[in-house]
């Protein structure tokens, strides 16, 4: 009977054991951690006309209603940047402070590479200016705060500048937008093209917070921008 009871004991202490995790089973797994922590793909967006837009009043930031800079690499400049804020359709005046919470706002910036006209104060004028014989990506530097998805650029301009082959991808890339040119025969010297993208957020002023690629430079670009959400972004 004694020797019963033993057994008995022994296969529910062995049940009890099989029931708990072993080292394996808890151990860390370091390519699920990679993979885990690993920025995600580039994601394809659906980009809009810029000229089927219909917008409403500018903000009038500290710079006036447009902010004029250039694009600067290494002190020289490879192109100019005109950027502006607008409004809904709707609004004839455009003040954030008088506008709700979620108010869309519309961030649209022309682009010229290898053109530079003189700056808004107090953005100071670079040391020269080089041509441009191919552009072929402007992006945010930053996460874009209050991003709703919609993004686009102005396909008759795109066109003008690249030919008919020529198109332009938009990309979310972990929270900065680009807007890369994809075929075309180049987006070269004194050819604007004017891209957007729309925030539930207004800018908190101009920042260099814009990139442009061309003839295997990166240059800075400045230009309104919202400020960072409390998650970091």
């Amino acid at each position: 009977m004694k020797f019963a009871i033993a057994l008995g004991l022994c296969a529910v202490s062995l049940a009890a054991c099989s029931t708990e995790p072993t080292e394996a089973d808890t151990a860390p797994d370091p390519d699920a951690q990679a993979e885990a922590d690993a920025p995600s793909e580039p994601r394809t967006l659906v980009a809009a006309d810029f000229g089927e837009l219909e917008l409403g009043a500018r903000i009038e930031g500290p710079v006036g209603p447009e902010v004029e800079a250039s694009i600067v690499v290494d002190g020289r400049s490879i192109g100019d940047i005109v950027s502006y804020v607008a409004c809904p359709a709707e609004y004839d005046e455009c003040d954030p402070e008088d506008l709700p919470e979620g108010t869309v706002y519309t961030y649209v910036h022309t682009i010229r590479p290898g053109v530079d006209a003189p700056n808004d104060p107090p953005f100071t004028r670079p040391v020269g200016l080089d041509e441009v014989l191919a552009a072929t990506l402007f992006s945010t530097t930053r996460t874009a705060s209050g991003f709703n998805g919609a993004i686009g650029y102005d396909r008759d301009q795109a066109t003008a500048a690249l030919g008919p082959d020529g198109e332009i991808r938009v990309q979310d890339d972990n929270g900065t937008l680009a807007w890369r040119v994809i075929g075309g025969d180049g987006w070269e010297t004194g050819e604007p093209i004017t891209v957007f993208w729309q925030s539930t957020l207004p800018p908190e002023g101009p920042a260099e917070a814009y990139s442009l690629r061309a003839d295997e430079k990166i240059a800075m670009a400045t230009g309104p921008f919202p400020p960072k959400q409390d998650d970091g972004s």
